[in-house]
Formats: structure tokens, C-alpha cells, sequence
């Protein structure tokens, strides 16, 4: 196999995609490729994709690397580190089998996946997953007794302008399956108008859709600055200690927000604002919800997620892959029943219309003549 296309290079997927261009050749640093990463590669299509490390290591369910491979996108796997100290931005690359050439020069070798290595990968993962299972709930619930406060409603929550109570909160978050999701309840969020909470790049994906987000959560990390300055009322969700790191960000944008501290994930917090200023129903987008959503983001557990679901589960609805559920397209023999229902007054009325009368018989005199009847 052999794919040329310039060198982007970047260790974190989600800045590396904002400049990444169809047919490039990407270089990322990214074990366990997940899913959300996955498609935002696949939606830019590069020529290849260079990991410096396994794409699928076989410790989980890992599917990333084979949506990737199923897109027909080559993956040239573990090269190593030193590939980010040899080549250039910009730089026009080739991959050759399993070896990488800038020039004539080889700069790296590697493994081309092939679907038939994730898929033992994927034996192997399916095997290792009750081992893995076991010390996820062990840290789950160890992490519960130290975020306990969550549950027993011991938080400042900030003072919003958003008019929340009674209302419908559709919390979106990049996860998982949130395009087709977002489609699928598009016509629910026309007909109830609810408050709209876009987490960190999930504004952006609201943006996509033409939906401004009347409120975004989140660190700060990988959300755009036209969203951010879209109007939205902005909460940066700070560690537990009340270091925020994404304040220096929004502040040299010039922007007002409102600092949240709280353990857990900026969801978690996106979450709890919308159960304490009195949302009727939170329907969730997207959000983190197993113990793969949280592995993927590089979490050993999930208990702050664990007890704000416990919190705020009479209200909650998670919609996440209910575009899975049934397909939207009508089928073709319905689209012709509905035609010639519609079909049926017409000819009635040009039938016994005065007016329409002339012109059947003229139809018929030339079917007559026709066919010599």
C-alpha cells in the first residue's frame, strides 16, 4: 500500500482535527482510538493516519480503530515518539507497507492495521473486560464516598440569568452517536423550545445544526471561540479546590462567565444546574454513561456521574442512540399508498367536473383511433 499527503501533527485528536484537511496525512498520539475521535477523522477523510502509539491496545472495547478501518482509511500503528522530533508540519509524506518516508528518508516503521488485528484485539478485550470491570466499580465506588456532596446538594451553585424553571434542559455533549441523535429529535426541539446546554465542544455541534446554545458548560478545552461568543451564558466548571483552568481563556476573549466548582465531568455539572434551578425534564445528548464512555476518556471510574445520575434520574432521559431505534426515511410501497390516496379525490372531481368533461372524451376519441377500436 503506498499514501502520500502532507504531515498534521498534533498529540491531542481534537485540535489536530480543527486543522486537518481531506487527503492530509494525520499524525497522532492516541492509544485506544474512541469513537468520537474516530469520526471526527472520518468526517475530514485524511489519506492515512500515522498513531505513535497502539490504536487498539486489547484492554477494552476499543472500536475507534475499526470504524476507522471500516471507512476505508488506512492506519499506520505504534511508530514510536520520536516521529514528532523528525517531521515537519506541513511536510509531504509517504507510506509505504509499514514503513513512513519523508523524502527518500525513512522516519518511521510501524504495523498497517487490518480489520482482521482489531478484530482479535477485540477477542482479547472481551476477555480481559471482567478484570476490568471489577476495578472500575471498586474506584467507582471509592471515588462516590469522596464526592458524596454531589448527592447531598452541598454545592454553591452559581446565579444564572437563564430562565430555567419548568422547562425542558437538552444537555449535548460531542459524545458518541450525538449527530444522528440531534436529528432525530429535532422536531422535539422545535415544538418544546427547551433551555439548550451545549458541554464544551458540544456548542459546537449545536452550532452545526443552527442551534445557538443558551448556555455552555465546561472546561474550556475544546470548545471554539465563535461559539463561545456566540451569547450563550458561559460557566467554567472548576476542580473541586476552585482552580479553573479554562478562565484565563474565556477572560482574554473579554467574556463574562460564572465559575462552578465541582468534582466530576463538566455533563455532571451541566446536570446539576439544571436539576437545582427546577427543569421539568433533562434530556441528555450524547453524555458518558458505561464504564467504555469513561475508559476512553481516560477515567478509572465514574462516581461523581454515578451519583448525579442517582440525583436527577426522575427527570432524566438519555437519548443518546435513540436515533438507533427506528429509521426516520418512510419506505417506498407507503410513499405510493399516500399517493394515490391523494391521487383519488382528484380524479373524482376532474371526472365529474362540467368543465373536465370535454377533455376525457377527447382521451377517449383518440384512444378509439388509436387502437382502431
Amino acid at each position: 500500500m503506498i499514501s502520500r499527503g502532507r504531515a498534521r501533527m498534533d498529540r491531542r485528536t481534537k485540535n489536530l482535527v480543527q486543522r486537518l484537511k481531506k487527503g492530509d496525512i494525520a499524525i497522532i498520539d492516541h492509544d485506544d482510538i474512541d469513537e468520537v475521535a474516530a469520526n471526527s477523522l472520518i468526517d475530514i477523510r485524511p489519506q492515512a493516519i500515522v498513531n505513535v502509539q497502539e490504536s487498539i491496545t486489547g484492554r477494552y472495547s476499543a472500536r475507534g480503530a475499526y470504524k476507522i478501518l471500516k471507512a476505508g482509511i488506512p492506519i499506520l500503528d505504534n511508530v514510536g515518539d520520536e516521529i514528532f522530533g523528525m517531521v515537519r508540519e506541513g511536510s509531504w509524506l509517504e507510506i509505504r507497507d509499514n514503513e513512513l518516508y519523508w523524502g527518500d528518508k525513512l522516519v518511521a516503521k510501524g504495523n498497517l492495521l487490518t480489520l482482521e488485528d482489531v478484530n482479535q484485539k477485540l477477542v482479547i478485550a472481551n476477555e480481559n473486560s471482567q478484570e476490568e470491570l471489577d476495578r472500575f466499580v471498586e474506584n467507582t465506588l471509592e471515588y462516590a464516598k469522596k464526592e458524596k456532596d454531589i448527592l447531598l446538594g452541598n454545592l454553591e451553585v452559581p446565579v444564572l440569568t437563564t430562565e430555567i424553571l419548568g422547562r425542558h434542559a437538552l444537555i449535548v455533549v460531542r459524545g458518541s452517536s450525538y449527530k444522528e441523535d440531534l436529528r432525530a429529535i429535532n422536531s422535539y426541539i422545535h415544538e418544546e423550545n427547551p433551555v439548550i446546554i451545549g458541554v464544551d465542544g458540544g456548542a459546537d455541534a449545536l452550532l452545526e445544526f443552527g442551534i445557538t446554545p443558551d448556555i455552555i458548560v465546561g472546561d474550556m478545552d475544546s470548545v471554539s471561540d465563535e461559539a463561545l461568543t456566540c451569547g450563550a451564558e458561559i460557566i467554567v466548571h472548576a476542580y473541586a479546590n476552585g482552580h479553573a483552568p479554562g478562565l484565563e481563556r474565556v477572560r482574554e476573549i473579554g467574556l463574562d462567565c460564572h465559575v462552578f466548582p465541582m468534582p466530576g465531568t463538566s455533563e455532571d455539572v451541566a446536570m446539576i444546574l439544571a436539576w437545582e434551578y427546577g427543569a421539568s425534564l433533562i434530556v441528555a445528548v450524547g453524555t458518558h454513561s458505561n464504564m467504555i464512555d469513561f475508559m476512553e476518556k481516560g477515567r478509572k471510574g465514574m462516581g461523581s456521574t454515578f451519583l448525579v445520575r442517582l440525583k436527577v434520574g426522575s427527570i432524566l432521559v438519555d437519548a443518546r442512540g435513540v436515533s438507533q431505534l427506528y429509521n426516520q426515511s418512510p419506505k417506498t410501497k407507503y410513499l405510493l399508498q399516500l399517493f394515490a390516496a391523494a391521487l383519488v379525490p382528484i380524479v373524482i372531481i376532474l371526472m365529474v367536473s362540467p368543465a373536465t368533461k370535454p377533455f376525457f372524451r377527447l382521451i377517449l376519441l383518440q384512444l378509439k383511433l388509436l387502437f382502431s377500436l
